[in-house]
């Protein structure tokens, strides 16, 4: 009987473990989430164009 204790012993030592894994694992995929929504603000189409270069306007034509 004492094999059965060892045996249920390493299965819910072998669910922790499992669940600590699925736990990094969604935490890194929120992680990844969180810094690929801090980039995409940037990229808004709300955001004003970025400035033309400024074309010197003619000077007063010569005659």
């Amino acid at each position: 009987m004492a094999t059965r204790s060892t045996f249920q012993k390493r299965q819910k030592e072998m669910k922790r473990m499992e669940k600590q894994r699925m736990k990094a694992a969604r935490r890194a995929e929120r992680k990844l989430a969180a810094r690929a929504q801090s980039e995409a603000p940037p990229e808004t189409p709300n955001e004003a164009p970025p400035e033309t270069p400024a074309v010197p306007a003619d000077p007063e034509p010569q005659a």
